[in-house]
């Protein structure tokens, strides 16, 4: 670069600031993750008209000496574009600003049915957070993760050893399930026709309750391990499976799996999937597998959108040797596993819907 110039010192010091973005990316979600552990969506949430500063920290009861520091915190979730602010007019003369939520912040909301406060606290949890300091170390060592290089077991092994961190994280899941639960009943289409469903990898079964009770004939069942799916309610047309999924998967009409293959490598996956071709019937018969997950398509898709399913990868590479796929990665995988073609749906979120067919 030729900073001799004018425009090549200008475009130095855009250099230097796009680093920097980078370099202090981690305080945007240690923030949003601050105001999720503070409850502020609720307070916005509850005060029923925009909310000030001074009311926002008599509502959680801080010292007014904290005051300019929440306004900072605000700050930068308001440029985030978490919250929003608007203007006020109250008795005083001069305008007052007042918070208010936007869509992002009212998926935060504890009372919602699609809240994702598990998912914030979950993912931000240091037991994951820690491991990328390992990273580079983990590239030129013989660890299969990092998550491994840093914590000396595999993140399967720690959440055996771990009830509360396996919790969190499941109670995350279900959480996104509450979303996701909304992009399958836009096509609900797929289940007609279908008598019997196995969610493989299902939880605490967020995912398959939503489906049984838009289906009362159909009966549903929930795969999961053992302790995972231990003493969960049930009902009549939905039932809970201890077991394991590289071993056996119970027989059904058609099976669904979200955002569970994206954690195991492909040499897994084909094992999986195997299981799931030997427990549905033919095309003919109306055997199908219906997955809920990531398709990379960064030639196409949204910039930011790409970004996130990107943030997505490697967080998989970090933690269990999982990663996202692009098309023709997913179709190998298929092929593999002895399926004949395939269809994806886009959907507007993170996941697609593939539909799978013997």
């Amino acid at each position: 670069m030729d900073v001799d110039q004018g425009h090549g010192v200008s475009e130095l010091f855009k250099a230097q600031c796009k680093l920097y973005k980078h370099i202090y990316y981690f305080i945007e979600s240690m923030s949003l993750k601050c105001a999720v552990q503070l409850g502020i969506p609720d307070i916005i949430h509850k005060n029923n008209q925009p909310i000030t500063l001074p009311q926002l920290v008599s509502a959680l009861d801080i010292p007014v000496s904290k005051a300019n520091f929440l306004q900072r915190l605000m700050r930068i979730l308001v440029h985030s574009g978490v919250f929003d602010t608007t203007k006020m007019h109250g008795n005083q003369e001069e305008e007052e600003e007042g918070y208010v939520l936007t869509s992002s912040s009212r998926l935060l909301l504890k009372d919602s049915p699609t809240n994702l406060p598990p998912a914030v606290i979950a993912m931000l949890d240091p037991v994951l957070m820690s491991p990328w300091f390992s990273l580079g170390e983990w590239i030129q060592g013989k660890e299969r993760t990092p998550f491994e290089a840093y914590h000396g077991m595999s993140f399967w092994e720690y959440g055996k050893r771990n009830i509360k961190f396996i919790n969190n994280l499941n109670e995350s899941m279900a959480s996104d399930s509450q979303l996701v639960s909304l992009v399958v009943k836009e096509h609900m289409e797929i289940f007609e026709s279908v008598d019997s469903l196995v969610d493989v990898g299902g939880g605490t079964g967020t995912l398959a309750r939503s489906i049984a009770d838009a289906y009362p004939h159909m009966k549903c069942t929930v795969l999961d391990l053992p302790h995972v799916v231990a003493n969960l309610p049930e009902s009549e047309n939905l039932k809970f499976v201890g077991g394991d999924m590289f071993k056996s998967i119970p027989s059904a009409d058609a099976i669904i799996i979200k955002s569970v293959l994206l954690n195991w490598s492909d040499e897994d996956c084909i094992k999986i999937l195997k299981r799931c071709r030997a427990a549905i019937p033919s095309k003919d018969e109306g055997g199908k597998l219906v997955l809920v997950e990531m398709v990379i398509n960064d030639k196409k898709d949204e910039h930011e959108l790409t970004k996130t399913r990107l943030f997505v990868d490697m967080e998989m590479m970090l933690i269990c040797n999982g990663r996202g796929r692009n098309e023709e990665e997913w179709k190998k995988l298929f092929l593999e596993a002895g399926f004949s073609h395939y269809k994806i749906t886009a959907t507007s979120g993170l996941n697609s819907i593939i539909m799978v067919y013997p």
